[in-house]
């Protein structure tokens, strides 16, 4: 069977092989022939591919996107060709067919005929912010297993704390862990470190806090609170750095603090994520694609297969979700009453993935236009049927206590 030929729209062009110690190179186009050659992924042997493709008058050079592999490459080349980054699942070859080698060539061809989709890669200056929201990202992950742990920890003494305490780390109970560290034991003692509203359940704490809480519990909690101690200091690095990285886009975060719900940490990752340069993006669907918050899309024979989510962006996913679990407390606002709407038919992990679409949505046409978020027209109609729907429920409770008043 013949290869298929496909029309080329790219004069000339180079599709690169990348692996961790080596590239190989496909140079192909008008009045070219085909030559191939591998260079090593030293910052040298990277500027002679530079020189080498200069000469061939290549003008654009596509790559898989490979692990962490092509962003050194990436980064050399940057700024002397038109560079394509593509997903690996688009570019497949024929299977039986894969040598390096192919794979370079195969790349090309589907370059030079215009065939390939290249993946989203931000400025210079976002990437180190990308960078360094994303390790703080991993940090409080890092740290809320932690504190895991230490629960885990006090159940094993039998220290119920949690059964009473909604936070561990609260002002109470971080109160009642530094007297545990400092060897008392006594539940009385414990219970009177009671602040605020916990003040009325002493006698519920006073049972949760006698257990046998040994000196074997006593230097794990003192362990796993250092390393806890370690992750806040990390941290708040972290989080002065970022704040030096965003002054230069402060209009920005400004602007998109205006949704409903998003702090500014989260205004951070999603700038972060996406950059502040909209026409990336063909349109708030493309976006909303790409970072894997709209439904899927898989039909067959006319019958829609699935509409699950696709993997995305997961750092961004992620963020927009925690956005939208703040959005959905928020007051008579929009966004807020469409999570509640969704929640009661969906459930409410379908629901913060639509509001987290919504907020997606909204962050794309606020950076375009550089407007401020406006709340939809139909505001006052939503308020309206929310404070119906609240004043409904609260009279079938009166109704509720009154039947059992009186029995």
């Amino acid at each position: 069977m013949d290869m298929i030929e496909f029309p080329q729209l790219i004069e000339r062009g180079c599709g690169l092989d990348v692996h961790r110690d080596t590239v190989v190179a496909t140079v192909s186009g008008k009045d070219l022939p085909e030559q191939t050659l591998t260079f090593a992924t030293h910052t040298q042997d990277l500027e002679k591919l530079i020189g080498w493709l200069q000469n061939q008058g290549v003008t654009h050079v596509a790559m898989e996107s490979t692990g962490v592999y092509w962003k050194p490459v990436y980064y050399v080349l940057e700024g002397y060709f038109e560079l394509l980054v593509v997903n690996a699942r688009h570019i497949k070859n024929v299977p039986g067919h894969k040598t390096d080698k192919k794979d370079a060539e195969w790349i090309a061809k589907l370059l030079l005929s215009g065939l390939l989709k290249p993946s989203f890669v931000p400025r210079e200056e976002m990437r180190f912010m990308r960078v360094l929201f994303r390790h703080r990202k991993k940090l409080v992950n890092q740290r809320s297993r932690a504190k895991n742990r230490l629960q885990n920890i006090l159940q094993d003494a039998n220290i119920k704390l949690s059964s009473v305490v909604s936070d561990v780390f609260s002002k109470t109970g971080l109160a009642i862990i530094q007297k545990l560290l400092e060897g008392i034991t006594d539940p009385i003692v414990l219970a009177n470190q009671a602040k605020g509203s916990l003040v009325s359940k002493k006698e519920q704490l006073q049972l949760a806090l006698h257990g046998r809480f040994t000196d074997h519990h006593s230097y794990m909690v003192r362990f796993i609170m250092d390393t806890i101690d370690s992750h806040n200091q990390a941290i708040e690095k972290l989080e002065a750095e970022l704040a030096i990285c965003a002054k230069p886009f402060e209009h920005q975060l400004n602007l998109l603090q205006t949704i409903p719900g998003i702090s500014q940490m989260a205004a951070l990752g999603i700038l972060a994520e996406i950059g502040t340069e909209m026409d990336k993006f063909h349109s708030d669907k493309h976006l909303a694609s790409w970072a894997g918050v709209c439904p899927g899309n898989n039909q067959s024979a006319g019958k829609k297969l699935s509409s699950r989510v696709t993997q995305g962006n997961n750092y961004l996913k992620t963020n927009l979700i925690e956005a939208s679990w703040a959005c959905s407390h928020t007051l008579n606002t929009y966004l807020s009453f469409k999570y509640w709407k969704l929640a009661q038919k969906r459930g409410k992990k379908k629901a913060a993935m639509a509001i987290g679409h919504e907020i997606l949505k909204a962050a794309y046409h606020i950076l375009r236009d550089n407007t401020p978020y406006k709340e939809p027209q139909l505001r006052q109609e939503i308020i309206d049927e929310r404070r119906k729907a609240e004043m409904e429920r609260l009279e079938k409770r009166l109704q509720k206590l009154k039947s059992l008043a009186s029995n």
